[in-house]
């Protein structure tokens, strides 16, 4: 057998995960069904204590393993921890690094540079079996050159001899369980070709589809380059929705999708999560001649202006009252990163229109901490709204069955669905302008019938 692979799963030395979110946590509960001992680090006390009570605390993430975390717990595969020190042990021979990268939707690696400072020391602790770090945090291209090696040196270790580095980025769908660590393909890369052979290892303890890139500088770039072609592509999404608001473009980009080697995405509210909206500034800031990248820089333009474009819309139409249905960036997770409909509400709330938001996964006090609005109940609240904004297809808001929400829509003018989850429903013969970002004549305002209701309101 392999010497990190064996090392992990016959001789007692264990994985140390610094950061316990999505990434972190998963990747211990996966090398821990396999027979691998871990121990996670995270700053958060109560991410930690749920870990120890072996709770799937992130919603999705149950149905996303297809495991309970509580028998790796119990049996000591998986152990959990706020103080970092415990993971500075000769038995910590592979320190996987978890943690966010981005802060203020801007590339933030002070997180990256505290847990670098911190793990430096393994590299003294065992002469005979160097500790192997793998990044799975998505990073601006060059970042290990500039940041993380640097840091090593500093602490007077030699790469490839005191420590090996190698990085591993993440691609993960929460919500399908066949697009996890053992089905999806992973690209690694290390700092010398030994390392590389490690990392193989070890990942591939889980990981059945590898892709070893030529070294750890065209490993860390790949996340940020196919989330940029991705953003590019939402972005023009929107750019044609708003070209071309006369015409269903989300028809129409259905049919173009029938060509084989086309992939198309659906217009809407603009992009939102930890990855996509990011990865296009990574690419900018990593890169030797960024002003090359004026379709990247473009994008990000397009892109940060969507909100206003929707908010836009209500203003038009009058609302003087909008619920926001939605702050994650898609449905059935927590993720606060990039929230594009926090962003319309607050848009709103600047304009002096009433605006509140509901997320069966976000508390009311966290919504306010967060930006600073009100969290309304959904569906009890729904009738205080003469607008509303679908901005994530949670299941919640799925079931809500129309007999439930029609005779609390009395007041309800106009309906933007970024989802496209309630296209069934004949809102019209209620009333109701409904419409998806996209959709035939989306951006039309019916004067008539708006500037009535404003000055029967007023």
């Amino acid at each position: 057998m392999e010497l990190y692979k064996r090392l992990v799963l016959e001789e007692g030395y264990k994985v140390g995960v610094w950061g316990l979110g999505y990434i972190g946590l998963s990747t211990a509960a996966y090398l821990a069904q396999r027979g691998v001992r871990c121990v996670g680090c995270d700053v958060n006390a109560e991410r930690v204590g749920s870990v120890q009570r072996g709770e799937h605390f992130m919603p999705g993430m149950d149905y996303w393993l297809g495991f309970d975390l509580k028998p790796l717990v119990e049996d000591g595969h998986i152990e959990a921890t706020t103080n970092w020190r415990d993971l500075i042990h000769p038995k910590v021979l592979v320190p996987f690094i978890g943690v966010p990268t981005e802060r203020d939707n801007a590339p933030y690696y002070e997180y990256l540079e505290d847990v670098i400072t911190k793990i430096a020391p393994l590299g003294v602790l065992d002469a005979e079996h160097p500790p192997l770090i793998i990044v799975e945090s998505t990073l601006t291209p060059n970042t290990t050159d500039k940041v993380i090696i640097p840091l090593l040196e500093k602490a007077g270790l030699t790469v490839g001899e005191d420590v090996l580095l190698g990085v591993a980025p993440r691609r993960d769908w929460f919500l399908d369980s066949d697009k996890n660590l053992t089905y999806l393909d992973r690209i690694y890369g290390g700092y010398d070709q030994e390392t590389a052979d490690y990392m193989q290892e070890v990942l591939g303890i889980v990981c059945q589809k590898l892709h070893r890139a030529q070294d750890h500088r065209h490993a860390e770039i790949v996340k940020s380059v196919e989330n940029a072609y991705r953003h590019m592509e939402i972005t023009l999404a929107n750019q044609l929705a708003l070209a071309y608001p006369s015409l269903d473009m989300i028809e129409i980009l259905r049919l173009v999708g029938t060509k084989w080697n086309v992939g198309t995405f659906r217009p809407g509210i603009g992009t939102g999560g930890y990855c996509i909206p990011l990865s296009s500034k990574y690419v900018l800031q990593g890169a030797e001649a960024p002003d090359a990248l004026t379709l990247l820089q473009e994008t990000i333009r397009t892109d940060d202006q969507m909100p206003t474009h929707i908010g836009d819309i209500f203003a038009q139409w009058g609302c003087r009252n909008v619920g926001v249905l939605g702050i994650s960036y898609k449905g059935d997770i927590k993720v606060p990163r990039v929230s594009r409909s926090a962003q319309v509400a607050q848009g709103l709330a600047a304009r002096g229109i009433g605006v509140a938001l509901h997320d069966p996964y976000f508390t009311a006090a966290e919504v306010e901490e967060g930006w600073g609005l009100e969290h309304f109940e959904f569906p009890g609240d729904i009738e205080r709204f003469d607008g509303l904004l679908v901005a994530a297809d949670h299941r919640e808001y799925t079931k809500a069955m129309w007999d439930e929400l029609s005779g609390k829509l009395a007041n309800c003018r106009l309906i933007i669905d970024n989802c496209g989850i309630w296209k069934d429903v004949d809102f019209k013969r209620h009333g109701i302008r409904y419409m998806e970002p996209g959709t035939k004549n989306w951006l039309a305002v019916e004067p008539v019938h708006a500037m009535a209701d404003i000055l029967k309101q007023s």
